[in-house]
Formats: structure tokens, C-alpha cells, sequence
């Protein structure tokens, strides 16, 4: 199978719009207004247009796909010949990207993630939007049927296994007026924070205009508020524009969602593969009983996907719908977390305090070389015990008879579900100042890619002698589940064998 022959003018137009730009602006500044220099640029973007076209024509020509019974096979190369066989059954998930343009033009990116993929397997750029549909569709049933072909144990045919319909189930779906209030709600006050470290540099600009003095107090704060606003609401816009039109779907055993105002997503989250539910609330969005649902699978972390689309499997729902929601993807108990010991508490009041008089300190540096009100700053050494309270507060571990759950974060609480089977290693971290508390971190590492920036699920400073237990009963837990599943899938395959006394034994 071929490209869309479109994808030729449309992959050369993203791809060298941007670099012509560049050359073009740098070139004309570079020639200064010599004549010949300017010709010299002309003929050097005449050459390039032809080179660009000249690969991109090759390009095309080269790239063959073929999807067979159990695998895809990918050629493609210009320079240098590679070819791919990439087998359907390490397939995690297979998302459809549509931008504006490629809208217009009837075409869509398809990419293919496999297990313990850090980036994307391969990217077929670009195809028709019915070729994309069939694609994502086809490899969904083929993966399904050899899964079942491989699996002795299953009670379901291959045929029925590979079929299922096409509409599927639909779990979800974001309405107009939870869209809007799911833009406002997501703001992350933390972004404030970014504005405001800028201000000891705009301050002294600022001054000269509005001196900070009666009426100029008022001025300088109603613009600080309106800042914050207008940051609010392109942040709102940008969520609503993201998640327009959000669908989630189950087919088959994949989720599948769709979103996307400029730029329609249409990808998979299989549930075969999941490896963490978690469920995320800002600090609006608790305010109002709010919360979002976000999966992470194997080698795919919420975000990681190049439409970042498995981010979140419900972007906002009631927190009893969402944990129902999440339920029905891993059956999980009814959770009492247990906080960490109260001296933790004592040493987030340290540390809050250190971080924000590190704070104040740099703003007496910087009021040194810029005169501006530096003893403002003070006003956050007494937030360092509410911050203290309530991260000890928003921190929590429970143990259940299948899950661990971990509770995290204040500005974004995470309260993270993990099954004991998904669980690749069990780690015992302690920080030179928890070692002086006698707290322990315990982390819960699977095969996410989280994993790799040091987002797994985790219990934090917990008393050491809690936390060897809390360890050792995961690693328990995580035994008996593995060989629980290694040995009722023996004793079935003896049962198939027609054993009874050895499946007897």
C-alpha cells in the first residue's frame, strides 16, 4: 500500500514552510540590499524548493506499508533502505491525528505505539481518512485474534475475539456545558506564579509609568488582576479548543477516544495493557466535586502519545462518576488512604519555610540591582505552615486485596490505582533529610513510561518500620498474583488436556 499522494505538497509545505522563513529573513538580512547577494538567495531557494520537492517525491515513492495477519510491515527509506516488521501483538496503541488542513485535504497521520516504546514505532505520514479508519480498525482485530490464539486459556473463539462492533459502547462524552466548565476549572494557579517571577524585572519599567504610591497601588493591582484573567482565559480557550468534541468509547478492549476543535485526534488506550488509573483533581476542581481520569498503559504515559491524547480517558465528570468510570476498568475496593506519620508535618514546615526565605533572599539580591519592594517576599514565611498541613493532608497509602492506592499533590491531587500484578519492581527510597526523620518513600514502579521521569505511583515519607511492611506486603501481593494467574493458567491448559488427576494435583 502506498501514501495519499497529497501527503507528497502537504508534508512539503509543513515541513519547509518554516525553514524557508527562516532562510528567506536571515538571507535578506545577510545580503544587506546588495543586488547580487539577493539574486545569490533567490537561485539558493529555487535550489531548495527542488531539492525538497525532488526528496519528497522520492520519499513517497519508497514507502510501502502492508498489513498482514499478524504483523505490519513497513518499507521506506530514501538514502538508506530500512524495513520493519512490527508484530500486531505488541501493538498498545494506534492513534489517528487530523490537523486543519490535512481535514481539508481528506488526510490523516497514522501512529503506531508498540510495548516499551519511548517514541512513536512508526508514522505513516499521511493517508486517507477512510485508509486511517480501516487501519486502526483492522489492527484493533487482527491483535485481538492473535491475543486469542496465543491465549490456550481463552474461553472466547479468535473470530469472536476479533470482531466486536464497530460503534462499540459509548462511556463518555463531554458536553458544551461541561467543555466550558472544564476550560475554566483546569486553569493551574501555579501558572501565576510564572508571571509573577518576571516581576522584579518589569518592575523598575513599571515604576517610572506608575509610581507605586496612592492611586498607583490601586493601578499596579487591578493590572496584576487583570493579568491573571487574560492568563485564565487563553488557558480556558486552549483547553476547550483541545477537547472539543471529547468521545470516549469502548471497542473491543480498547478505549477509544476522539477530540479536537483545529486538530481532530481519533487514538486507543487498550485496557489489556493498563498499568495505572488515576484519578486528578485541581484545586478548583475539588472545590466543586470535580475530578478527571487519566490511564496510563504499557510503555504509553498519559501525554506521551504524539497527540497526547491517552492523557486523559475523562477530562471532567463528577468524582463519583469518575471513580465509577474507573471501576469499570480495574475493579478496585473501596479505599481509606492512611496519612503519614505527624512528624512529616514538621518537616514540611522546615521545608516550606527554607524555600520561601531562599525566596525572600533572592528578592533582597535582585532589589539590589533593581529597586523595588523586596520585603514583600516576607509575607510567604508564615504560608509555610498551611502549605505544610496540607501537603501532609493530600499524601496517602492503602493497601487492598488487589490494588495499591497512592494519594499525592495539592495543587494537583493524583490518587493513583495500581494493580499488584502491574507491579515491575518495589523500591525503598530515603532522602539524606527523610533520613533524619526516619521516613521512607516507597515506590511502586511498573512498566509506564512515568516510570522514566519519576512519575510512579508512590507512598510517601512513611515511618521506616511502615514502610518495610508496606514493601514487603506489595512484593507479597504482587507474588501471589503472578503465580495465582501462572497457576490457574497450568491447570486449565491440564483441564484442556483431558487430566483431570493432574489438574487434581
Amino acid at each position: 500500500m502506498k501514501l495519499h499522494p497529497l501527503s507528497v505538497p502537504y508534508r512539503l509545505l509543513t515541513r519547509g514552510l518554516n525553514l524557508a522563513w527562516a532562510v528567506l529573513v536571515g538571507g535578506i538580512a545577510f545580503a544587506d540590499g546588495n543586488p547580487l547577494a539577493i539574486s545569490g538567495l533567490v537561485v539558493l531557494l529555487v535550489l531548495a524548493v527542488a531539492a525538497g520537492v525532488a526528496y519528497e517525491v522520492a520519499y513517497y515513492r519508497r514507502f510501502d506499508y502492508e498489513l498482514t495477519d499478524d504483523s505490519l510491515d513497513i518499507h521506506s527509506g530514501v538514502f538508506s533502505r530500512r524495513e520493519r516488521e512490527i508484530p500486531l501483538r505488541r501493538v498498545q496503541n494506534v492513534d489517528v491525528t487530523r490537523t486543519f488542513v490535512a481535514r481539508l485535504l481528506g488526510l490523516a497521520e497514522v501512529d503506531v505505539e508498540t510495548a516499551g516504546g519511548g517514541e512513536t514505532e512508526a508514522s505513516l505520514q499521511y493517508v486517507g481518512r477512510e485508509e486511517a479508519t480501516r487501519l486502526q480498525d483492522d489492527i484493533r482485530k487482527r491483535r485481538a485474534r492473535v491475543t486469542a490464539e496465543q491465549d490456550e486459556t481463552s474461553e472466547e473463539s479468535p473470530e469472536a475475539a476479533a470482531e466486536g462492533e464497530s460503534a462499540g459502547e459509548t462511556l463518555f462524552e463531554l458536553s458544551d456545558r461541561d467543555l466550558v466548565l472544564y476550560g475554566v476549572l483546569s486553569f493551574d494557579p501555579r501558572l501565576v506564579s510564572g508571571v509573577l517571577a518576571f516581576a522584579p524585572f518589569v518592575w523598575p519599567f513599571v515604576s517610572d509609568v506608575v509610581p507605586l504610591e496612592g492611586l498607583g497601588v490601586v493601578v499596579v493591582a487591578a493590572l496584576a488582576v487583570v493579568g491573571t484573567l487574560v492568563l485564565w482565559a487563553v488557558s480556558a480557550v486552549a483547553r476547550i479548543v483541545r477537547f472539543y468534541g471529547f468521545r470516549l468509547r469502548r471497542v473491543g478492549d480498547d478505549l477509544r477516544y476522539e477530540r479536537g476543535l483545529l486538530q481532530r485526534y481519533d487514538g486507543t488506550i487498550p485496557v489489556s495493557k493498563l498499568q495505572t488509573v488515576s484519578v486528578e483533581e485541581n484545586v478548583l476542581m475539588r472545590r466543586y466535586g470535580f475530578a478527571s481520569l487519566a490511564v496510563e498503559t504499557a510503555g504509553y504515559a498519559p501525554g506521551s502519545s504524539p497527540s497526547g491524547g491517552s492523557e486523559a480517558a475523562v477530562p471532567l465528570a463528577a468524582r463519583e462518576d469518575v471513580l465509577g468510570l474507573a471501576r469499570t476498568l480495574e475493579d478496585f475496593h473501596d479505599f481509606e488512604l492512611s496519612r503519614p506519620p505527624e512528624r512529616a508535618r514538621k518537616r514540611y514546615v522546615r521545608r516550606y519555610a527554607l524555600a520561601f526565605g531562599a525566596v525572600a533572599l533572592l528578592a533582597f539580591g535582585v532589589s539590589q540591582i533593581v529597586a523595588f519592594p523586596w520585603y514583600v517576599a516576607l509575607v510567604l514565611l508564615p504560608l509555610a505552615f498551611p502549605a505544610a498541613r496540607l501537603a501532609h493532608a493530600n499524601r496517602g497509602y492503602d493497601a487492598g486485596p488487589r490494588h495499591a492506592v497512592t494519594q499525592a499533590g495539592f495543587w494537583r491531587r493524583q490518587t493513583r490505582i495500581v494493580p499488584y500484578d502491574r507491579v515491575q519492581t518495589v523500591i525503598r527510597r530515603q532522602t539524606v533529610f527523610q533520613r533524619r526523620w526516619n521516613l521512607t518513600t516507597v515506590v511502586l514502579d511498573t512498566a509506564g513510561s512515568r516510570s522514566i521521569s519519576g512519575g510512579d505511583a508512590s507512598a510517601i515519607d512513611r515511618d521506616d518500620a511502615d514502610a518495610d511492611h508496606l514493601a514487603e506486603e506489595t512484593e507479597t501481593q504482587l507474588l501471589d498474583a503472578v503465580y495465582g494467574r501462572l497457576g490457574s493458567t497450568e491447570t486449565d491448559r491440564r483441564n484442556g488436556d483431558g487430566n483431570p488427576d493432574a489438574a487434581a494435583d
